[in-house]
Order: C-alpha cells, then sequence, then structure tokens
C-alpha cells in the first residue's frame, strides 16, 4: 500500500504550486504571521483628537466583547479580614472580597503608619510562582508601602490562594485556563474585571485618596496592569513592566491564556490599547534580555503607536518607555523607577526621576496567605468550577442549539474557496503521488461511486496509522483520505506542548487571529473533500468524515457547516465542554471562544449536524475518563437523532454507517 505525499500545506494561504514550499514546522507560524500582517496593514494614527475619542469608545466595547462582556450589576464586595502582620511603619492585612457573586479574591493591604488621605497602588502580581506572596512580588508592595503609598496586592483568578487545589504554586493557563474559553470568559477579561473590582475595594478604604491611585504589576501581571489602565480611568499612574511588546509579537512565542485576547488582532493591535491609557501617566519598562515578545524593539513599536494619542491630547510627556538591562524581571532598578513615576504622578513630588527603595524584609509567603495549609473553604471557587457553573447556567437557558451561522461565527467563519489543497494521505484502492509538474497521477482508483472517507486523528496521520480504524476502513473499498490537519502531525510546531496541552501554541496563535484551530481544522476537513472531488471527477453519495479522540469534535462541527458531508463520527470524543476541572486528555485547538454560549453544548453540535446520520462510538469526560453507556445518552439527550455506540470497536463503528 502506497503512502504518500505531501500536496500543499495550509492551502488556504498558498498558490496551487509552490517551487520552494516552507519546511513543515514553518508552515503555521508563516500562515499565522501572514494572517495577522494582512489585518493590521492599515493602522494608522488617529488624525484628530475627536477622532481619537470615538475610537477608544469603540476600542474598549470591543475588548469588552472579546471578554464577553462585564457584568451590568456590580456585586457587593463584602471584605472580610482574615488578620493582619504589624511591621516598622505599616501593616499588612490579609483580605478577602467578592468580585462576582461567590467568587472571592485573595488580597493583602499593605497599610503605611500615617495619617490622612494616602495614595494607591493595586499591585497585580504576575507568573511568580507564589503570586502575592512571592518574594519579588512582596518587595514592590513593602517598598512603596514605605514611601507612603496605601498598597493593596491581589492573587489573579486561577493563581496563589485560588488555585485548583489549596497549594501555593499552582499555574492557572493551560488547560485551567481553557476550561473558561467555550462559555466565552477568557481568563484575560476575568482578570481585567477583577481588577477593576479591586479598585472599588480601594475606594472603600478610608486611608485611600481616590483621585490618586495607580496600578503596576509584570510579565502577565503587567498585561493585565495595561488592561487595567485601559479600561478604567480611576487609574492615574500605569506602570507595566517585562510585558508590552505587540500582538503579531506572540505568533511564534509561547505565552499564557491570561494574556490572549480572542481575536484581538481582528480590531487593534497592542499601541492603540496603550493609547487608551491616554492622557494619564503610562510608563512602559522593557529589558534588554526579555523574549521577543515582549523585547525593547518590539515594545517600541507600541509606544510609538500610542505617541501620536498622548501628543493629540495634549500630554506628551505623560508616556515614558523605560529600558533596563535586565532579563525577564521586576528588578530593583526598575522599582525604583516606578516609585519616582507614581511619586511624581500620585503625589505631585519630584520629577520622575528614580527613588530610591527602602529596607525591604520580606515575610514567610505562608505569613500572607488569608487561608494558610489546608484551612481554604471547601466551596471556594476555582477557574473550573466557575467556568462549569457558568456552563450549566447557559445550557439551562438553552433549548435548542444556536443556528448553523452561529456555529459558524465560533468557528472563526471560513475563507472563499482557493485552489490549494491540505497535505493528506489516501489508503486502499487508491494511491496518489505527485508529477513533475504538480499534477495528480493516480495508481488505481476504487470502484466508482465509492464512499468517501474522510478520518481526522489529532495526532495527524501517523496517528491514525497507529489506531485500527484505518484498516478497518480500507477493507470496505471506500476513497479514504486522512488529511494532515495544520499544525499536527508531520506539521506540528515545534515546542507546542505546554503541560496539558499538545497544541498550545498553535491553538493561541488562531485565537489572537480570531480563528480557532476547530475552525481551521474545518476547513481542512473541507480541503480534503474537495480533493476527494478531484480525484473521482466529482463527489460520491456518501461522504463521511470520521474523528477520533479530539478530532470527533472537528467531524461533529464540519458535519453541521458542510451540505457535502452526508453522515458523521465521533469516537472516543469529549462529550461535554462543562468541567468542574482542568481538561485531560483534550486539544485547546478544541475550544473555540463561546461556542457553548452561542451554539450549545457537545450533543448541541451533533444535534445540529442532523438529519445526516451521526454516529458517537464510546466517549470520554473532560478528564479524559471514558463513559459509561448511561453517561454517554445522558450527555446526548439534546441531540435525539444520533446513534450511540457504547464503546470504540472499529467494527462496529464501520458497521454503523452502512
Amino acid at each position: 500500500m502506497v503512502r504518500t505525499l505531501p500536496l500543499l500545506l495550509l492551502a488556504a494561504a498558498v498558490p496551487a504550486v509552490a517551487a520552494d514550499p516552507p519546511p513543515p514546522n514553518r508552515a503555521y507560524l508563516d500562515f499565522v504571521q501572514k494572517q495577522a500582517a494582512d489585518l493590521r496593514a492599515r493602522d494608522a494614527p488617529p488624525p484628530s483628537a475627536e477622532a481619537w475619542a470615538k475610537r477608544r469608545d469603540e476600542l474598549r466595547k470591543q475588548l469588552a466583547a472579546a471578554w464577553g462582556g462585564f457584568p451590568a450589576e456590580k456585586c457587593p464586595l463584602d471584605p472580610q479580614c482574615h488578620g493582619e502582620l504589624k511591621r516598622d511603619g505599616y501593616r499588612v492585612e490579609k483580605i478577602t472580597f467578592q468580585t462576582r457573586p461567590g467568587v472571592l479574591m485573595t488580597a493583602n493591604a499593605y497599610v503605611p503608619a500615617k495619617k490622612g488621605k494616602l495614595p494607591a497602588i493595586l499591585m497585580v502580581h504576575g507568573h511568580w510562582k507564589g503570586a502575592k506572596q512571592d518574594p519579588v512580588v512582596q518587595a514592590r508592595c513593602i517598598g512603596a508601602a514605605k514611601l507612603g503609598f496605601f498598597v493593596l496586592c491581589v492573587d489573579a483568578f486561577g493563581a496563589g490562594e485560588r488555585g485548583v487545589g489549596a497549594a501555593l504554586g499552582e499555574y492557572h493557563g493551560e488547560m485551567t485556563a481553557a476550561t473558561l474559553l467555550p462559555v466565552g470568559l477568557p481568563l484575560s477579561g476575568l482578570q481585567a474585571y477583577e481588577n477593576m473590582r479591586a479598585v472599588d475595594y480601594l475606594l472603600t478604604r478610608p486611608e485611600v485618596d481616590g483621585d490618586r491611585i495607580g496600578v503596576t504589576g509584570a510579565s502577565g501581571g503587567g498585561n493585565q496592569t495595561m488592561y487595567a489602565g485601559a479600561m478604567d480611568d480611576r487609574l492615574k499612574a500605569v506602570v507595566p513592566v517585562c510585558s508590552v511588546g505587540n500582538y503579531q509579537a506572540y505568533l511564534g512565542a509561547a505565552c499564557c491564556l491570561c494574556e490572549v485576547v480572542p481575536g484581538a488582532l481582528k480590531f487593534t493591535e497592542e499601541g492603540e490599547v496603550l493609547g487608551l491609557v491616554a492622557p494619564r501617566a503610562l510608563m512602559v519598562v522593557s529589558a534588554t534580555r526579555d523574549a521577543f515578545q515582549f523585547s525593547v524593539g518590539e515594545a517600541k513599536k507600541s509606544a510609538a503607536a500610542a505617541t501620536p494619542v498622548y501628543k493629540l491630547l495634549g500630554r506628551p510627556d505623560g508616556l515614558r518607555h523605560a529600558v533596563f538591562d535586565s532579563g525577564h524581571d521586576y528588578s530593583r532598578e526598575m522599582r525604583e523607577a516606578m516609585y519616582g513615576w507614581m511619586t511624581l504622578h500620585l503625589k505631585g513630588e519630584g520629577d520622575g526621576s528614580p527613588v530610591r527603595e527602602p529596607e525591604v524584609k520580606t515575610e514567610d509567603p505562608e505569613a500572607l496567605r488569608c487561608f494558610p495549609g489546608d484551612t481554604r473553604p471547601k466551596d471556594f471557587v476555582t477557574v473550573p468550577k466557575f467556568a462549569a457553573a457558568e456552563g450549566r447556567k447557559l445550557l439551562a437557558a438553552r433549548k435548542t442549539p444556536g443556528d448553523r451561522k452561529a456555529l459558524e461565527r465560533a468557528l472563526g467563519g471560513f475563507p472563499q474557496p482557493s485552489p490549494g489543497r491540505t497535505q493528506h494521505r489516501t489508503y486502499g484502492g487508491s494511491s496518489v503521488t505527485t508529477g513533475p509538474d504538480g499534477e495528480l497521477v493516480e495508481d488505481e482508483t476504487p470502484k466508482p461511486g465509492a464512499p468517501l472517507v474522510v478520518l481526522l486523528n489529532p495526532d495527524g496521520a501517523a496517528g491514525a496509522e497507529r489506531g485500527p480504524l484505518v484498516e478497518a476502513f480500507r477493507k470496505t473499498g471506500v476513497r479514504l483520505i486522512v488529511p494532515e490537519l495544520r499544525a499536527t502531525g508531520d506539521l506540528a510546531v515545534p515546542g507546542d506542548t505546554i503541560g496539558r496541552a499538545p497544541d498550545h501554541n498553535s491553538a493561541e496563535w488562531g485565537l489572537w487571529l480570531g480563528r480557532p484551530l476547530l475552525g481551521q481544522w474545518v476547513e481542512d476537513v473541507r480541503k480534503a473533500i474537495d480533493l476527494g472531488a478531484e480525484l473521482d471527477k466529482g463527489l460520491p453519495k456518501q461522504v463521511v468524515v470520521v474523528g477520533e479522540g479530539p478530532a470527533g469534535l472537528v467531524a461533529l462541527c464540519a458535519a453541521a457547516t458542510d451540505d457535502r458531508i452526508t453522515k458523521a463520527v465521533a469516537v472516543g470524543t469529549l462529550a461535554s465542554f462543562v468541567s468542574d476541572e482542568p481538561y485531560v486528555g483534550q486539544r485547546l485547538g478544541v475550544m473555540a471562544p463561546g461556542i457553548l454560549r452561542d451554539v450549545g453544548d457537545v450533543a448541541h453540535i451533533a444535534a445540529l449536524a442532523g438529519p445526516k446520520r451521526v454516529v458517537i462510538a464510546g466517549g470520554v469526560a473532560a478528564n479524559g475518563k471514558p463513559l459509561t453507556a448511561g453517561q454517554l445518552r445522558e450527555a446526548y439527550k439534546p441531540a435525539p437523532g444520533v446513534t450511540i455506540l457504547d464503546d470504540t470497536d472499529p467494527a462496529k463503528v464501520v458497521a454503523a454507517l452502512k
């Protein structure tokens, strides 16, 4: 059996014949980078202050929409103090307050031993393992408190005391944050809103002057600093550290899901977001030895884009770009620059030059916890628990699946037909090679009218070959095409695996473009069907798409959006997006933002594929464990027309399609 042939990669982006195609491991990256460059090619400075005011309002609405919107009404903060530490010149209070109903934010307030109204700084920790308790984070809190600032340092959702488990050091990204995507509330937006609630809390403190509040953070905390400053005019001084670059620089890098704004490149670049801070004080801090996406050169691009806005608003001195010879950090030198900037813009003192840091002695991280050890309440709301509760509310309100257009929007839409093809392999009664001029040359063909079967595997064609379905279908004499789904198999992105997400980086790059991999993979299925039609001079009566594991979701979405498909099979596939715990054994790429909100759960997608024949062969829970027959039938109640097989036996799958 001959198994061939890379024809063309990511056909939507390249011509039908390429003399020098890019290396396979660059194909997807080249594709997304070109898409991004095309999206932002017409960016230009605002022509007037009036034009910027209109754009500012529009951009804030676009950001809020990308984050799934903010609650129409704020819940009570209900602040609670869990103890305090008295220190020389200040005290540390251990505080919780409510950001959304039932969701507690853990925080430390560093309160100077001074009378009168004080300027305040919201400290956002970033990706330091100890979150607000980390010594690096503590240092800037203590330093600022000793300089007379009221400091509120908060644990970001999913980090510090707010992880899935009670112990410190948990990472809130990858498949933990992924649970939020289907409900349309990405972590970046939740954190932006929570930081705005932290400002609400600061305004309740009698020690705080509400007209003199600033915000700073580094790394992921720097991103949240930028977004808080962009969305909340109450923040008068904004200092993002080792975080500013530009969105296009993220394409090719690994970043945390807390930094991703789904679809942002469709409507803006980071420089415009920085411009939303104007005319308030903004100091961008960069390090010479930081990662490319946060590098000095990339940060300069965004600072340069924001500069015209500051000039239009009469504050050319309101934006400063400070560069330090450092790696990714919030070093003492950086902290002292921040103190000087805050002193000028929140106290009205000095000229913005660095202010020397007082002596700092950090605490044992456990001493700063609101819930030390295992004392956190059992009903404490974690990221997955919040996502699951939101998902259940959405499903309780949904009686029928969203329509086809809603699904297509969730998938990012599809480009116009193009002459290219995906890379693929064929099996069984036919094999195909590429001739000297790029034309297709067949060794033999299946019988006329033989069904076309497109078999999808999340590990590419090689992954399919390792399984039994290829052989089971080959024996039936069908035309079998196994696409190499983009960014998988031979086309996989090097270093793509982060934690439990084997497609972490490639999936995130698609999210920035507003084109989740789930939708791009459906496009690959369409190209494979195009190929089948070309090979057989037209399509047969039966066009079947079969997806193994996470690729079963691709098969269901393809069947729901492509009228050429007559049957679809999901084999051992996730049965519900709703999960109280991080996803295991899944692909980040299938978590399309808002798909559960706008279309429904997996069963609703299967129902939307009807009245075509839809077969569900086995299934798994979000934790990767197989479901019982009863659990599977319960999960697919919203799709009464589907055929459910209790297991993934290849013979049963083939028989169910006859």
